[in-house]
């Protein structure tokens, strides 16, 4: 059960529950020590973002983007229902070509206005996640998330962040339940 904090020091309104509110300065405290440790995972991920795409904090940004347009639509089952109503069961890997047909293709514009970046620099840094391999362009301008790109962020992203997320989050619950004891 997760303790109640105050979020202002000067609340003078109890708490939900009918516990006794917890001592401001230390409510605050522990807020403090929570929101240091989850600044302190997120600049670790964001350095090694930064490295593993070549110093360029931008691609990783782009290159998810780009991976929930197509993929989001096999997560929302809309791949699933077609390739079901069509008999042909779907490849083990989303950027078969094969099931590249059911991904909802997307494009630099798309791309543009869901990040909020000049079009001008996502077709520049989708050229780059081109040349790396990571992103395939078809001639009418439709982006699709390569192979190369799933097994080499997807394997990064299962072991080392999942890990790295769930002992943070374990960090941050302990800390808060400290406050409640």
């Amino acid at each position: 059960m997760s303790p109640t904090v105050q979020p202002f020091p000067n609340s003078d309104s109890a708490p939900q529950g009918g516990s006794p509110p917890a001592e401001p300065h230390s409510a605050h405290r522990v807020l403090k020590s929570v929101a240091l440790l989850l600044a302190r995972h997120e600049i670790r991920r964001l350095r090694r973002w930064f490295e593993d795409f070549d110093r360029d904090i931008l691609l990783p940004i782009l290159l998810g983007e780009i991976a929930l347009h197509n993929i989001g639509a096999l997560q929302n089952g809309v791949a699933r229902r077609s390739a079901t109503r069509t008999g042909k069961a779907l490849p083990e890997r989303p950027a078969d070509e094969a099931v590249a047909r059911e991904l909802k293709p997307c494009n630099a514009y798309s791309i543009a206005a869901a990040t909020g970046l000049p079009r001008e620099t996502v077709r520049r840094k989708i050229v780059r996640l081109i040349e790396l391999g990571w992103i395939h362009r078809r001639e009418n301008g439709h982006l699709f998330i390569t192979e190369a790109a799933l097994e080499q962020f997807g394997t990064m992203l299962s072991s080392r962040a999942l890990a790295e997320l769930l002992e943070t989050a374990d960090h941050a619950r302990r800390l808060l339940d400290q406050d409640g004891g």
